[in-house]
């Protein structure tokens, strides 16, 4: 007996030096130094429960037999598209507007295309009538991705109208993710009424090991998109739900999203309806037939336009490279709208260069938060901000302006699903969509104006008076927002 006491402590020291010295060899190869430092601290000061930590969330990228997907659809969507003519584009690009198509190409394998239509709903009602009124008009087929997908009150014309047409035989298929929906309220009854309608539906990224299906649980499709027949497409920050999310405690905070939506037309449909082609492929294993991706046909305006898709299931960062590569071309104004503002240092130092050059830098958040680690670690970064010149917007109470946009100068913009934070540049599936433009930016500008009327500007003298309780709390919300 004393001698396995004698052993104990001998057993648990060496126990914990391999613990440190592998997680000096595993942990940061292939990650960002900030967080394999972030990982390397945990594992360190807590070492059981971080490795505990490492072990389920460690890993930013979907499993191998997914990638693998990935890239397939990738080499598809490349040799198809070779050649074709999408479109005519506008004259006189400048060339770093090329060379960031150029970009997105690489990565995302998406081509760009012209004589496109876009027009963007800022009414979240509005948003899903207009959906809906769409999905009536189905005479083939009607795709539907939805990061939170929820049948209630406020979407239930949505759902009437895939019911309507589904009852005509339209082909309805439909994909919501699993881990944001499993919670919410209306879950069951959403799938059931899936189910009644004779609905192909299906779960993204389900996490279910009993049944085979597991990836890091908090990798997640955060796309939203709707597509029609191939010929009309929405995509934006909007989910298909209540503005509430139909949770209490939102319900009792009087929270209420705000959102944008774009309605396309044109050969960019293609392209969305290829995003959600791959999803169903990843998915479900099935190739999707008698749809033909690139069949082409002029919208209701010029636009250029791109489809970027990213994730974990993609090589590199895709979305954020798109809006660093933004940000630098920048020559006039930039307007920055995200719900989620957490930038890396190299996103960071982008926004600072910008005003450093002498662009006018506006960035559009909430007054209030939803999710309180998100919220303070955002707030972490206003002081450094501020003082390069960015001017500040905080969105009224009780509303969480979560809209995501982008406005360079008069001619370039994008929307789409993502935040700008570490989250939607690593872990989360995001859909983002590339315009040029001049009458695109305008109606941009408009929303953003309607924004800024119903914010109020947050300067450096008054955050200089947070109290100390929140400045301790935001730079603790900032260390862990590392840990990817």
């Amino acid at each position: 007996m004393l001698e396995i006491v004698a052993w104990w402590p001998v057993a648990v020291l060496v126990t914990d030096i391999i613990i440190r010295i592998l997680a000096i060899i595993f942990v940061p190869r292939n990650r960002r130094p900030t967080a394999a430092m972030a990982w390397l601290l945990a594992i360190y000061f807590i070492p059981f429960i971080g490795v505990l930590l490492f072990l389920l969330i460690g890993n930013p990228r979907l499993p191998r037999k997914r990638r693998k997907k990935q890239n397939q659809i990738n080499d598809y969507i490349r040799t198809t598209s070779h050649g074709l003519d999408f479109g005519t584009l506008r004259p006189n690009a400048p060339a770093w507007f090329t060379s960031i198509v150029r970009l997105n190409r690489n990565l995302g394998a998406m081509p760009i295309a012209g004589d496109n239509g876009a027009t963007l709903i800022s009414d979240y009602e509005q948003s899903i009538a207009a959906m809906a009124a769409e999905i009536r008009k189905a005479e083939q087929y009607v795709h539907v991705e939805f990061y939170i997908l929820q049948s209630d009150k406020t979407t239930d014309d949505f759902f009437r109208a895939l019911e309507e047409v589904a009852a005509r035989g339209v082909v309805v298929r439909v994909l919501l993710d699993h881990w944001a929906n499993r919670g919410k309220p209306f879950y069951r009854k959403t799938k059931k009424r899936l189910q009644a309608m004779g609905a192909q539906w299906h779960l993204m990224l389900p996490v279910q090991p009993l049944r085979g299906k597991y990836q890091r649980p908090d990798l997640r499709n955060h796309r939203k998109l709707l597509v029609v027949d191939g010929v009309v497409a929405f995509t934006g920050s909007q989910n298909v739900t209540d503005s509430t999310y139909n949770l209490k405690k939102n319900i009792k905070r009087g929270l209420h999203w705000v959102d944008m939506m774009a309605r396309l037309d044109g050969p960019i449909v293609a392209s969305v309806n290829a995003v959600f082609l791959s999803d169903w492929y990843a998915e479900t294993n099935e190739v999707v037939e008698g749809i033909e991706l690139f069949e082409l046909g002029a919208g209701t305006g010029d636009l250029d336009c791109q489809i970027v898709p990213s994730g974990p299931g993609f090589e590199f960062q895709n979305n954020l490279k798109l809006f660093m590569a933004l940000l630098f071309a920048a020559q006039r104004k930039i307007n920055i709208v995200s719900p989620y503002f957490v930038p890396d240092e190299a996103l960071l130092t982008a926004i600072q260069t910008a005003c450093q050059r002498g662009i006018e830098v506006e960035l559009f958040v909430s007054e209030e938060g939803d999710q309180a680690m998100v919220y303070h670690a955002q707030r972490s970064y206003y002081e450094a901000l501020l003082r390069a010149g960015v001017r500040i917007w905080l969105y009224e109470k009780p509303f969480i302006l979560h809209s995501k946009s982008m406005s360079i100068d008069d001619e370039t913009a994008v929307i789409g699903s993502s935040n700008m934070d570490m989250r939607s540049f690593g872990l989360n599936l995001e859909i983002t969509l590339l315009v040029r433009g001049e009458e695109f930016v305008r109606q941009l500008r408009a929303v953003e104006d309607e924004y800024r009327s119903r914010s109020r500007e947050l300067t450096l003298d008054e955050w200089m008076r947070q109290p100390l309780r929140s400045t301790v709390l935001d730079n603790l919300a900032r260390l862990t927002s590392a840990l990817q």
